[in-house]
């Protein structure tokens, strides 16, 4: 099943290159996947009409230049907002443009961020799961969020649904997050309410007992994220794909 479901590295938010003026989650970066014969990382946000859209992060400064949250803004106010040194200028997408996109081009590694009530995670599985209905290539769904992975299976999403982890050492971003909620994430003891297709684990977890006994069943794991062959190497016995950027694992085979 690993070798059918993710025959290829995943570039990790497509592939771009800030530098270059390829900014991650553009149009560009995803072009550029796919011209390499990667699958593509990308991630979704709600916007304040409910709305999900191509964004990595909560906040708009680090890719906008704004203040305030994605959450804050309209679809039409996200989509047309320049991305910082985008070459082309280039905005957010609707997730629906960004399908229409890719059009089966390349496997989608599609990930639904957390959000802060149950309200807007309802409405971010929901309009996910409409908006891949009709969609006919190859894309899974995998969250940190056990919730959302859950949510956009019953809200019609038939495809293959991962759980995103790491090993829940006390972080900035997780200190919201009590010690038995750790213990149940690190060990996957969702499992009776998600049903998992796939794991996607952190480089440095991947010997943590629960990756290993998962795949030993057969789920496949990928690796995220890995930014040089060095690190491709070292996670190599213990995942079925990886998940990179900053290199190209084609060229450093």
């Amino acid at each position: 099943m690993s070798e059918a479901l993710f025959p290829h590295p995943v570039a990790h938010r497509g592939l771009h290159n800030r530098a270059a003026g390829v900014i991650e989650n553009s149009a560009s970066a995803f072009e550029a996947a796919i011209a390499g014969g990667f699958a593509i990382e990308c991630d979704l946000q709600l916007t304040s009409d409910g709305v999900p859209v191509v964004f990595h992060d909560d906040e708009l400064k680090r890719l906008t230049g704004k203040d305030g949250p994605v959450s804050s803004l309209t679809a039409n106010e996200m989509t047309t907002t320049p991305l910082l040194d985008s070459a082309k200028g280039e905005c957010p997408q609707r997730l629906v443009d960004f399908l229409a996109q890719i059009g089966g081009r390349a496997l989608l590694q599609v990930e639904l961020k957390h959000q802060n009530d149950i309200a807007g995670t309802q409405l971010l599985a929901r309009a996910a799961a409409e908006a891949l209905k009709t969609y006919t290539g190859p894309v899974t769904v995998e969250s940190f969020d056990h919730n959302l992975i859950t949510l956009v299976r019953q809200f019609g999403f038939s495809g293959p649904r991962g759980i995103i982890t790491y090993d829940y050492e006390p972080n900035e971003w997780d200190s919201h997050l009590t010690d038995d909620q750790r213990y149940t994430l690190r060990h996957l003891l969702h499992w009776h309410e998600t049903q998992f297709d796939f794991i996607s684990c952190a480089a440095n977890a991947l010997e943590l007992p629960a990756i290993k006994f998962w795949r030993a069943l057969g789920k496949p794991v990928t690796a995220w994220t890995i930014r040089s062959k060095a690190e491709a190497d070292a996670v190599a016995a213990h995942s079925d794909q990886i998940v990179f950027e900053g290199f190209d694992p084609a060229k450093s085979a």
